[in-house]
């Protein structure tokens, strides 16, 4: 027993490098109720300990972790613990992983790797520092500190995630220059930036924001760039193995496991994942499988050599339900009209990455890395208000191969007795994307082949994408407070479109009277140059200014342009957008305690691509989009994200190994359309604009056990140009404002961990898009309440 064991004890002193009084830290044995604090003159003891093996613990507040395996035994163990501030490390990562383990955000520093963030917008997710839904993917709790971010919710499982912030479409993540671990993951960045695949967040360790600014380093999108970043093994032992089983409402079923480590005297980090995931979903005519798998080799032969290769797959197939009329939503939005749509993804992305560290003042990565992919829909595209007969599906299939290879150099070196940072870097994209759409067989199964594959009844195209360009960005540190940001790309584009399409007319019974094959071919080369300018005032780690101005670009996706849809027309004389945006704001934070921000920004949109309702041709005059450029755009806003701790504020000891966080997130946003010679637009309310986003939090974590309960509230926004409120195919029209809140518990224990979450809190009916082709056409409800609970274990901890 334990009264009767035999037991030692600790002693020793922490000291602190920077000289400061240590007399905050606090001294633990790891997974047991050991603890002491130091006393004023640095000095600490821990007595009556069981014989054993523990690992010994020291942390306060702004210091880096320090640890060490220990054994327990007669002799009495005395320790010398020198704490090292979190701004001496030399390691970025080491950083923000310790400065997040307090709080749930923190921001990318000043220079991180071959990357320079210093004047910009930036936000960084730890996902272990969040108590979420993990399995399914769960957006709204992932992103919930990200701020002004809209979010489209399509499926049950985040099979597809859609993000869009400041006003700018969600719709898979397009207007976000999205990546994982740093390399491309969309279908063709250029012609189809739309990201079908998005990884497990079980499989994620932080998600990297960056705002507009991000275009001169990451090319040219007005949304910014959003990189998830892969878990790594453990350093420090050849093999965990770590398994999570997750069973939830609907018949959902998901399962995940890794395997990682470091192995060949810690020269090879590997980590290897499966998930693999099954439900029926809220509504009818509703269901999905999906398999996702990586391996990632990470091998470091030298000091100066880093290697890591890298393969990412995933499958899924997905039965859907079509989307809703207003009225039918509002009767009974878990119904469903459609019984013979699917969709499938293939999706397939190799990499390799080299860092050369030739000395402390030079860092160059290169990134070589491809895609290979597939997209198909079947189903029954028409309007939702029209009942489906039977009949030939419509099938629509996208093909993707696309290689591109990045280097960065970063030189770093001295001027007016400060450090300052040069980048330098180039990048090379090749895309290819064949886009069919035709008929597919009759019936209700998932059954992807066309019935004359070789003459189709609507479209067969080849894009070809290449891409160069250039780009430099420079860090001026004048003094130690102030940096100023300089930056330009240079771009050069080439798209091309070779194939047919066919312009077929129906009488009113659906026969086809005239039927006419139209051989379509060109190519378009442009070059360009954008620039852009941060600054950045630093009074101290609570108070920072900043403040940058970035151009944009964004090509057209040829591979709209001749899809047929009778809710969608697509502009045959699109042309590309520009435009700029610019932040101003003030942030700061004290590690553990709180963090916090306030940004306003503007976005200049020229020529914004957008949807226009207008009336069909006789005889029935049946409203569609019309996809083009709409007008120019302006959208600005104020964003605000604050984050405390408020265990931090006292001395209390009850209170010391206790966390209890709350967030604020607020954004105000208003985009209108300026388009004098329009009098129908201008003036107008840009769509997917919500005016208000607010998002709010609580986070309670005691020993094994954490908590957290979230609210979210996004406004009412319109869904094409000519902000219609209301229309009979339901394509069109407002989206209402809405509300939801999520739980979820978790407890911990040595290797095993149990984790419930309750997605959509109280049962509200809602949802978040109106979509014009799969899922729908019409109206796509959001999930209803769901229950989900995870049994986790991990072996080699």
């Amino acid at each position: 027993m334990l009264a009767t064991a035999q037991t030692g004890s600790i002693y020793g002193n922490v000291v602190c490098t920077d000289a400061r009084n240590c007399d905050d830290a606090i001294i633990t044995l790891e997974q047991t109720s050991f603890y002491t604090e130091v006393e004023p003159d640095g000095s600490f003891a821990l007595a009556n300990m069981p014989y054993g093996k523990y690992k010994l613990i020291a942390f306060a507040l702004g210091y880096q972790l320090w640890s060490k395996e220990i054994q327990i035994d007669s002799v009495p163990l005395f320790f010398e613990i020198r704490l090292i501030g979190l701004e001496a490390s030399l390691d970025p990562v080491v950083v923000q992983s310790e400065s997040i383990k307090k709080l749930g955000i923190s921001r990318l520093k000043s220079v991180e790797g071959a990357n320079l963030y210093a004047g910009k917008k930036t936000e960084l997710i730890q996902i272990s520092s969040l108590q979420a839904n993990l399995s399914t993917n769960n957006a709204r709790q992932v992103f919930g500190k990200i701020t002004g971010l809209n979010i489209w919710e399509s499926d049950a499982a985040g099979l597809q995630l859609g993000v869009g912030g400041r006003g700018l479409s969600p719709n898979r993540t397009a207007n976000f220059n999205t990546r994982q671990n740093g390399y491309d993951i969309s279908a063709d960045a250029l012609g189809y930036p739309e990201a079908y695949y998005s990884p497990p967040m079980e499989a994620v360790e932080r998600i990297e924001v960056v705002r507009g600014a991000a275009s001169l380093q990451y090319g040219t999108q007005f949304g910014g760039m959003l990189n998830f970043v892969t878990k790594q093994g453990p350093a420090d032992i050849p093999f965990q193995v770590t398994s999570r089983q997750t069973l939830g409402s609907y018949g959902y079923f998901g399962s995940f496991n890794s395997l990682g480590g470091t192995v060949a005297n810690g020269k090879l980090n590997h980590y290897s994942y499966f998930s693999y995931k099954r439900g029926d979903s809220w509504r009818a005519n509703s269901g999905f499988e999906s398999y996702t798998g990586s391996v990632k080799l990470k091998w470091k032969p030298t000091k100066k050599w880093t290697h890591s290769i890298e393969y990412t797959g995933m499958q899924y197939l997905a039965q859907q339900a079509g989307g809703l009329t207003d009225q039918a939503f509002n009767e009974d939005p878990q119904q469903s009209f459609r019984e013979r749509n699917w969709f499938k993804v293939s999706w397939h992305l190799p990499s390799w990455q080299v860092q050369f560290q030739a000395d402390s003042n030079n860092l160059i990565e290169m990134r070589l890395f491809g895609l290979i992919a597939e997209r198909s829909s079947i189903g029954n595209l028409e309007r939702i208000n029209r009942l489906d007969l039977g009949g030939n599906r419509n099938l629509i299939q996208g093909k993707f191969k696309n290689i591109g290879q990045e280097l960065r150099w970063l030189h770093s070196w001295k001027w007016l007795n400060q450090q300052q940072h040069s980048l330098f870097g180039y990048r090379l994209y090749f895309g290819h994307s064949n886009a069919r759409q035709g008929d597919g067989y009759d019936g209700q199964d998932a059954n992807f082949a066309f019935i004359n594959p070789n003459d189709l009844e609507n479209s067969d195209y080849r894009f070809d994408n290449f891409n160069a360009a250039i780009f430099w960005e420079q860090v001026f540190q004048l003094n130690k407070r102030l940096t100023v940001s300089p930056g330009i790309r240079g771009e050069y584009i080439k798209t091309g479109a070779a194939g047919y399409y066919r312009q077929r007319v129906f009488d009113l019974a659906g026969n086809v009277i005239s039927d006419r094959r139209i051989e379509d071919e060109r190519s378009r080369g442009r070059s360009f140059v954008i620039a852009g300018l941060g600054t950045q005032y630093t009074l101290g780690p609570s108070l920072e200014f900043y403040a940058n101005v970035s151009q944009n670009y964004r090509a057209i996706n040829f591979t709209d342009l001749r899809i047929s849809n009778p809710s969608l027309r697509v502009d045959s004389m699109l042309r590309d957008e520009r435009g700029f945006t610019a932040d101003i704001g003030v942030r700061g934070e004290r590690s553990g305690k709180f963090i916090y921000e306030v940004t306003a920004f503007y976005l200049q949109y020229d020529g914004r691509i957008g949807q226009v309702l207008r009336n069909g041709d006789a005889p029935l005059y049946l409203d569609y989009r019309f996809r083009t450029n709409v007008a120019n755009s302006r959208t600005t806003g104020i964003e605000m994200m604050g984050e405390t701790n408020l265990f931090r504020f006292t001395r209390a000891k009850s209170l010391r190994f206790q966390d209890l966080n709350v967030f604020v997130n607020l954004a105000l946003i208003r985009g209108v359309y300026d388009a004098p010679d329009q009098t129908s637009i201008d003036g107008n309310k840009v769509e997917m604009v919500p005016n208000v986003v607010f998002r709010s939090g609580i986070r309670y974590r005691w020993k094994y056990l954490r908590a957290s309960l979230q609210y979210a509230y996004t406004g009412s926004q319109f869904s094409d140009a000519t902000n219609s409120v209301w229309t009979s195919s339901a394509v069109e029209g407002k989206i209402p404002a809405y509300a939801v809140m999520d739980f979820s518990i978790g407890w911990t224990y040595r290797i095993f961990s149990i984790d419930a979450s309750i997605n959509n809190l109280t049962n509200t009916r809602y949802f978040t898009r109106r979509a014009d082709s799969y899922p729908g056409p019409g109206i796509i409800p959001a999930e209803a309440r769901a229950v989900y609970l995870t049994f986790g274990i991990q072996l080699g901890k």
